[in-house]
């Protein structure tokens, strides 16, 4: 009885072995499978993240793209609001002339042909694009001619022209000069651009930005407080 005990229990064993190794099996699937399953997820997680960040680029360069075509419509703006300014400069310029031929010389005051033909003159200059030559030209003219019918215009102008050759002190001087002796000329809200823009060009963004508010103030309806409302962002 006793030798029957150990081929009973190989027996026993040798049956057990297919259903151990089966569980061993299920085990080894359950855990490809728990593998597969976590792979697969973070897969998804990793595409999700990327989908969430282009859709965030994408609408951060829409906002770009918004706020460029802003700027655009601005200076597009501006440089309409600028063209009939200088339209309308032109302009006054030929009533001015067609006023002093009309008039004629006056007692004292010199020859009103001479000053408009010294003016009209230092302006083509400017309109050539001649800048250098057309400061000399209006410095000469607002000497011989410091209380004349084109003064006010003649700084102002002599003021563009120091500022297109960089000189900001001499563009600075005109300006001032046109807004302390003639605060009430067509010009005057102009000169008051033109400082701020000679301001803006050394860097001051701070007291152009003032200069600018100040020309809202003091001149609400004209053209150049358009173009300075466009810039301060106001309506």
């Amino acid at each position: 009885m006793k030798r029957l005990l150990p081929l009973a229990a190989i027996l026993i064993l040798s049956s057990a072995g297919p259903a151990q190794a089966g569980l061993f099996d299920d085990a080894e699937a359950r855990r490809q499978i728990t593998d597969m399953r976590q792979d697969v997820e973070s897969r998804l997680e990793t595409t999700s993240r990327g989908q969430l960040e282009l859709a965030n680029q994408n609408e951060q360069l829409r906002a770009e793209v918004a706020r460029l075509r802003g700027q655009i419509e601005l200076l597009v703006n501006e440089v309409e609001t600028l063209k009939q300014r200088q339209r309308d400069f032109y302009v006054d310029l030929d009533t001015r002339l067609r006023q002093i031929e009309t008039v004629g010389p006056a007692s004292g005051a010199g020859d009103p042909a001479a000053e408009s033909a010294d003016y009209e003159a230092a302006l083509n200059l400017l309109k050539d694009g001649k800048h250098r030559e057309a400061l000399t030209a209006f410095d000469a003219f607002t000497t011989q001619y410091p209380a004349g019918s084109f003064s006010a215009g003649a700084h102002f102008w002599a003021g563009n022209a120091a500022l297109q050759t960089k000189d900001i002190n001499a563009a600075t001087k005109h300006f001032n000069t046109v807004l302390t002796k003639w605060p009430n000329d067509n010009v005057a809200p102009d000169a008051l651009l033109g400082l701020a823009n000679s301001q803006q060009s050394i860097g001051d963004a701070a007291t152009s930005r003032r200069t600018l508010q100040t020309l809202v103030e003091r001149y609400p309806q004209s053209n150049a407080a358009q173009v300075a409302r466009q810039r301060l962002g106001q309506r």
